[in-house]
């Protein structure tokens, strides 16, 4: 019987819009909790999730039943409505409009998780812009500036 076997990591970051500082400690665990349940019912199961106030990072593996577009639509939907409900200290949340998807090789999975749970350390030192752009320097990814943020 033939089979249709897939093992691919993404690397998925993207930030609120235009980095509002909304992820804060009373929301941080079960807004990461709940990315990895929205992942989980899509068949994404995540590795690693994190971030830092105002953007998340997920390591997880994708679906051979689900696309790139379709993962990051259900994500930013679905937990978009649900921070909403958490009070009223979120009623104007909402994720930026763009994101970046990286793949990542299986033996480096184990890298980019520890680098994901680190995510307040590196972040004393470097601004979620900066962090971004070196993603995208890293993986040689073609972009306009005036269209990365909102």
């Amino acid at each position: 019987m033939p089979q249709a076997l897939s093992k691919v990591y993404t690397h998925i970051i993207f930030s609120t819009k235009h980095r509002k500082p909304f992820i804060d400690k009373p929301i941080e665990t079960d807004l990461f909790d709940y990315l990895g349940g929205i992942c989980k019912g899509l068949e994404c199961n995540s590795v690693q999730i994190g971030g830092h106030k105002d953007h998340v990072h997920i390591l997880c593996l994708l679906s051979k039943k689900v696309t790139q577009v379709t993962l990051l639509q259900e994500v930013k939907q679905q937990s978009s409505k649900w921070i909403k409900t958490k009070g009223e200290s979120y009623s104007n949340f909402y994720w930026q409009n763009g994101y970046g998807i990286f793949s990542v090789k299986p033996p480096e999975a184990k890298v980019v998780a520890r680098y994901i749970q680190s995510q307040e350390h590196h972040h004393q030192h470097l601004s979620f812009k900066e962090e971004f752009r070196r993603f995208l320097r890293k993986y040689d990814v073609d972009y306009d500036e005036r269209y990365v943020w909102d």
